[in-house]
């Protein structure tokens, strides 16, 4: 082959592999820019207890310190729907937070059936009645999560599968609320502690079957939330707050990116 024929061949080999390279980079480009993502939940999601919430989400009290709004923040998905709400229940997912799901959906987050479970209650109970009647709350939430919250979980999440068939669904669970033997000496007895910690457990347990059955990722924030418990030195969970009674017990700003964001991010 003459010096120019082979010049030539050289030429038009290395415009083809650049054109290869830029319609391989093209095409990753587009499906990045295709990536749908959708948080679903309760106000374990909308980010109750962290502030700076977003005066249009109303009640739902969704705020841009939630995991959900960070992540997105930091993964720039073509489209983000943050539904998650306050006080939701299985029932109210179901009634409003499905609207943005759909084929194309990527990626599910979702907390849910703390509420349904009566976990608010179980904690007022605790922190305003004696030991004996918070431990006999906590077995009736128990029973609860025995008898009747699986089937409202499997409700939710068949109607996840349903209208977001191609999603990858990361269930996220709850933390334990109490560092036993911390740093509180005032409050609640440290077997009204017990009590309440292992309640979040059993719901966690029934929560994780539920989303293991459906091939869905159950992403536990237990561990991430050790030693930030609420009396510990550092605590990332919000303590009775009497001022802003709804807020107690939820994760502060700090609880959200540095236990649940990463937690999510590992799962997603």
């Amino acid at each position: 082959m003459s010096t120019r024929s082979s010049r030539f061949a050289a030429l038009a080999s290395a415009l083809l592999l650049a054109a290869g390279a830029a319609l391989f980079g093209a095409g990753q480009a587009s499906a990045a820019a295709d990536f749908g993502y959708v948080a679903l939940g309760d106000s374990y999601s909308s980010g109750v207890g962290s502030g700076n919430y977003d005066s249009a989400s109303g009640n739902c009290k969704r705020t841009t310190r939630a995991y959900p709004a960070l992540w997105a923040a930091a993964h720039s998905p073509q489209s983000f729907a943050f539904v998650a709400c306050s006080g939701a229940r299985t029932g109210d997912l179901l009634a409003n937070q499905l609207g943005p799901l759909n084929s194309g959906t990527d990626l599910v987050s979702v907390t849910i059936g703390g509420n349904d479970a009566g976990f608010s209650d179980v904690m007022t109970t605790c922190v305003l009645q004696s030991e004996s009647t918070c431990v006999s709350r906590v077995n009736q939430a128990k029973a609860y999560v025995d008898s009747t919250l699986p089937g409202q979980l499997d409700q939710v999440y068949n109607a996840i599968d349903s209208r977001a068939p191609n999603a990858r669904v990361v269930v996220l669970g709850y933390p334990r609320f109490y560092k036993l033997n911390g740093t509180c000496v005032t409050g609640l007895t440290e077997g009204e502690r017990t009590a309440i910690n292992n309640a979040s457990d059993y719901l966690n347990a029934a929560v994780a079957k539920r989303a293991a059955d459906h091939g869905f990722t159950f992403a536990s924030v237990a561990g991430a939330f050790t030693n930030h418990e609420i009396c510990s030195s550092n605590a990332w969970l919000h303590s009775v707050n009497w001022l802003n009674i709804g807020e107690s017990y939820h994760p502060t700003a700090a609880g959200q990116s540095g236990g649940y964001l990463p937690v999510f991010t590992n799962a997603a």
